[in-house]
């Protein structure tokens, strides 16, 4: 008989059970719904402020730079005080900060809110991640991206949720404190059923990313940038290369959104079929495809083909960088899982802004083949960061 699964934060084995896979995929659907949540007030936030352009986006970058700073504490948090007490604590923050985001009177008040949103966000992304690898590893087969596969469930659910009620003439108060409530009673029923990762009160605070986990980071952070890229410059790819109409120009981003959720859903039963190696290289290699065939579609419909195979292609590498970065032995699994989330949403940030750098001098076109190049890393690098 083989021995228990060995935690991934101490020593004590795992017993996984069916509700501890309903709690991750609970807090995958929160975090997803919360975030979603947030996007449809912004035009709303924006006239109740009134602020410009430029006023707008340093008060976005505060919930991402809030998100990565909590990233960097969250692998020691769940180190110390276990997953299960940062998810939740995690996710009822996300659901009391909610409202707060809508009704915010100042840019330095909602500046403020949207950084602690964005802190619980990265501390429950971290926990949730640490927690699933576990609740994986004890279950001894591939659950990974159908967990974040909950994550953009979450996020269209998120969306729908909230921009239904407005256009219901709901006040966005009262949107945010029933969407709230929603997150609130999901951590509520789920708490009970997270499992219990060990703790440890010695030990490191931090540790440096090290040895292949920098390379697992700079693969996690090409593949948020991918999607970063496509979620904000693709409208633009297609209009000035004639192939939509401007009114029409998210269409590729909505086909790459159902690929993903899709190839998510369904990436379980594919990793289990091919393994990490394989899901890899097929993955990336489908990838960089479906940048080519956007590139160079003579029509739409090869254009909007491409957005589907990025999507798929896409969809399973970071649930593999991160079951990888909880096997590798050079580091303390937590905090190497707490690297490749950080370098996850440093390429969300910084990727996007990257691009139109690149855009302005060499056009927006070349920018993209070569964020082509960026992402046939990850099949070349798939066998080291494998073995």
């Amino acid at each position: 008989m083989s021995a228990a699964p060995q935690n991934l934060t101490g020593a004590e084995p795992v017993v996984e059970k069916p509700e501890h896979r309903l709690a991750v995929r609970l807090a995958f659907l929160v975090a997803g719904f919360g975030v979603a949540c947030w996007a449809p007030l912004v035009p709303f936030a924006r006239q109740r402020l009134g602020v410009d352009e430029g006023a707008l986006g340093v008060l976005l970058l505060c919930l991402g730079l809030g998100s990565v700073v909590a990233m960097v504490a969250a692998g020691m948090l769940s180190t110390r005080f276990g997953t299960r007490l940062v998810m939740v604590c995690s996710g009822f923050g996300m659901a009391a900060l909610l409202p707060l985001l809508a009704f915010a009177g100042s840019p330095s008040t909602l500046g403020l809110a949207l950084a602690a949103f964005g802190a619980c966000l990265g501390s429950l992304d971290v926990a949730m991640n640490i927690n699933a690898l576990e609740v994986e590893r004890a279950a001894g087969k591939p659950l990974m991206s159908g967990f974040h596969g909950l994550y953009s469930v979450g996020g269209f659910i998120g969306a729908a949720f909230m921009t239904l009620l407005l256009s219901m003439d709901f006040e966005p108060l009262h949107a945010t404190l029933l969407g709230a409530a929603l997150m609130a009673l999901a951590v509520v029923v789920a708490w009970p059923y997270v499992l219990e990762t060990a703790r440890s009160s010695s030990g490191p605070l931090f540790v440096m990313p090290r040895g292949l986990v920098w390379l697992m980071a700079l693969l996690a952070a090409v593949t948020f940038l991918a999607e970063g890229a496509v979620l904000d410059w693709s409208a633009l790819l297609l209009t000035e290369a004639k192939l939509v109409a401007p009114a029409q120009g998210g269409i590729g981003f909505m086909l790459f959104s159902i690929a993903m959720t899709a190839g998510r859903l369904t990436g379980d039963a594919v990793v289990a079929r091919l393994g990490d190696r394989r899901t890899l290289v097929v993955g990336g290699v489908v990838a960089v495809l479906g940048v080519a065939a956007l590139l160079l579609a003579p029509v739409r419909a090869v254009a909007f083909a491409g957005f589907v195979l990025i999507g798929l292609g896409a969809s399973n590498l970071v649930p593999v960088l991160f079951r990888r970065a909880g096997q590798q032995t050079v580091m303390p699994a937590a905090f190497a899982v707490s690297a490749v989330t950080t370098a996850g949403y440093a390429g969300v940030l910084l990727g996007p802004a990257l691009i139109g750098f690149l855009a302005a001098g060499v056009g927006l076109s070349t920018a993209f083949w070569l964020l082509a190049a960026l992402l046939a890393l990850v099949p070349l690098s798939a066998v080291k960061v494998t073995r």
